[in-house]
């Protein structure tokens, strides 16, 4: 289990990665999976941070509003497929407040691709991930998080979401298939 500074953790994701064969087609995929509060957006930030050519994607935009959990491995897997292929990926944005699908946007294959989020790490494309990292912590730090960053008016979400996220990653076994675990 990894106890890093941000920054280091970050340096040893990266360093860890490109030490691995490329997975996605020619690049690579970092997967930031793990429970709804626990850090995943401060690392892979931090991994922006460090490799500029690096495609950054939170998975939030990719479900279907709040109990959009349970689809969204299928709509990542839409979009790595082509990318593991050498071809371009895409994928539709979520609006969260028009609550309704949006635009579609493509990404195009390169050196690294980092996924972040809850259920960004789905089975179904195993073998596509490069390195798959787990964050997670308390669950008192994880709830001041969320009503730091979304406000106090989303805390009626909450119980709904652990539960979809903790039958998520129950069915998946996220952290059993994870590289590294973090505890923030």
């Amino acid at each position: 289990m990894a106890t890093a500074s941000p920054s280091d953790l970050a340096a040893q994701v990266l360093a860890t990665a490109f030490a691995r064969p490329p997975t996605l087609g020619d690049g690579r995929l970092v997967c930031i999976d793990g429970l709804a509060g626990s850090g995943k957006t401060t690392l892979a930030r931090g991994l922006a941070a460090l490799a500029p050519e690096a495609v950054v994607l939170g998975t939030d935009e990719m479900l279907e509003g709040w109990r959009g959990l349970p689809g969204l491995g299928a709509s990542v897997e839409a979009l790595l497929r082509p990318l593991a292929a050498g071809r371009p990926g895409r994928w539709r944005r979520w609006d969260w407040y028009a609550d309704a699908w949006a635009e579609t946007r493509t990404v195009d294959p390169g050196p690294l691709l980092v996924l972040e989020g809850v259920g960004s790490a789905a089975a179904a494309y195993d073998e596509l991930v490069t390195l798959l990292v787990w964050v997670e912590a308390d669950r008192d730090v994880r709830l001041a998080r969320w009503l730091e960053r979304d406000g106090e008016g989303m805390r009626p979400h909450w119980d709904a979401w652990l539960a979809d996220e903790e039958a998520l990653h129950a069915r998946e076994g996220t952290r059993d298939r994870a590289d590294l675990v973090v505890r923030t």
